[in-house]
């Protein structure tokens, strides 16, 4: 009794284990690569994952200490998840640091931009050059507006989740 008192992860440590495991299944949706062109490509599975992390963390900012503990164990999933991608492709381990330190910084303009496009809504123009230049690596002729819709529906759902869902590693994302 003691011991498994002892040994159980916290609670938000398993939030952000299952948060990140509904992303992943949420950014793997073929719809995303079929429908709305997102590349399937490691580049664009990166922006797929990213993008949907950062929906996450948007909607768990500013709601107190134990969204941000859930917030912390997310990304720290996240990166976990990277590291574990990048050695299973046969990325050497005196390589790992270097590539795990350009993701990082991919990701946190990745954030710092998205939160932009986020402040700019209603006007969809910010979020969809942003998408043009990630999720699309700038391909000629590729559209983002309905990925940006999804964005944005996506968005709206997350902020209608209830916090105690979230916080239980619940994400509750619009069906499509």
């Amino acid at each position: 009794m003691v011991l498994d008192r002892l040994f159980r992860p916290k609670p938000a440590l398993t939030a952000g284990r299952a948060l990140y495991a509904a992303v992943v299944e949420q950014a793997r949706r073929p719809d995303l690569y079929a429908q709305m062109g997102v590349p399937d490509t490691v580049e664009g599975r990166f922006e797929a994952y990213t993008l949907h992390v950062v929906l996450l963390l948007d909607r768990l900012k500013g709601q107190g200490a134990a969204a941000a503990e859930t917030s912390q164990a997310l990304f720290d999933t996240y990166v976990g998840a990277l590291d574990d991608a990048l050695r299973e492709m046969g990325v050497g381990d005196l390589s790992v640091g270097k590539k795990m330190r350009k993701l990082g910084e991919a990701f946190y303009g990745r954030v710092k931009n998205y939160e932009a496009a986020f402040e700019a809504l209603p006007d969809t123009g910010p979020l969809e050059a942003l998408l043009l230049r990630t999720a699309y690596e700038g391909a000629e002729g590729a559209t983002a507006s309905r990925l940006a819709a999804y964005v944005v529906e996506q968005r709206a759902v997350l902020a209608g989740e209830p916090l105690d869902d979230l916080l239980t590693g619940q994400a509750g994302w619009a069906a499509r």
